[in-house]
């Protein structure tokens, strides 16, 4: 791996893909199993409902009053209600946001797996590959003695003839009546190594991407992949130094069926992000 490929993670290459022969499934088509019409219901469809039962009965355990159980005394006799076994834990992640990307994190390992989560977004968005957005981007989450090569190097990957292979003009934005995703969602953290000053943390992420509209040659698709951030501790806040990428864990392919562009646009515009925290 070259060090551009380690410093931008992948990420000289967009996370799209095109479709792979005449065969490939685009928008408005059934991406199905060989089933059969007229078929009994599968015995797959059986067991995932059959697993959904037991998770419902499982949350309503996990969530049920022992007070009944235990005479209603909760230990300091005030008769007091115990805390939800779901109850959000943790340190609180962030104070505030500076130009859409949440920070503020704590000096900790969850502070440290907070930032790489939302910075992951944030390095596989739609934004980054617009010029009047990605200088901001780069400034924000990268330690300071990286800025000006980062931006020289994010400029000339995302070059002009790149944007219009992935059907974008030379400001990052698509053709008239399409609409360009990009939208990752992390799926969890771990951190590898850790000190006050620096953190290495892993972060599991899917993901849509790709261009919704007619005639598109680069469908919305869905992607894994995990990213590797090399934080240090820099201006009272966590910073990216390097950042790598590499693809899944993958899971199976769910048997879903194939939403038309115009749902795609419309649920990237009606869905907001959400902040991460560990």
């Amino acid at each position: 791996m070259s060090d551009d490929d380690d410093l931008f993670g992948g990420t000289g290459e967009t996370r799209t893909r095109l479709p792979e022969g005449d065969g490939a499934d685009g928008y408005g088509s059934a991406r199905r199993s060989g089933r059969s019409a007229g078929r009994s219901p599968s015995r797959s469809v059986v067991t995932v409902i059959g697993v959904v039962v037991l998770l419902i009965a499982a949350i309503a355990f996990a969530n049920r009053d022992d007070s009944s159980s235990d005479g209603g005394d909760d230990g300091g006799g005030g008769g007091g209600s115990k805390a939800a076994p779901t109850a959000p834990t943790g340190e609180k992640p962030v104070t505030g946001k500076h130009g859409g990307i949440p920070g503020g994190f704590a000096r900790s390992q969850q502070g440290a797996q907070s930032a790489a989560s939302n910075y992951a977004v944030a390095l596989v968005s739609a934004d980054i590959l617009k010029p009047d957005l990605r200088s901001g981007i780069v400034k924000r989450l990268f330690v300071a003695d990286k800025v000006t090569e980062l931006e020289k190097r994010f400029d000339k990957t995302y070059s002009k003839g790149f944007l219009e292979k992935v059907g974008l003009d030379a400001n990052g934005d698509p053709q008239s009546g399409q609409t360009y995703v990009s939208r990752t969602v992390p799926v969890g953290s771990k951190t590898t190594a850790y000190t006050d000053d620096k953190a290495t943390v892993q972060v599991w992420c899917t993901g849509a991407f790709g261009t919704a509209g007619e005639n598109t040659t680069n469908p919305v698709t869905n992607d894994w992949f995990t990213m590797t951030l090399n934080l240090r501790w820099a201006d009272g806040d966590w910073k990216v130094e390097r950042f790598s990428s590499k693809d899944g864990p993958s899971p199976v392919n769910g048997d879903n069926k194939v939403s038309t562009a115009d749902d795609i646009a419309k649920a990237i515009e009606e869905y907001g992000g959400f902040t991460y925290a560990r």
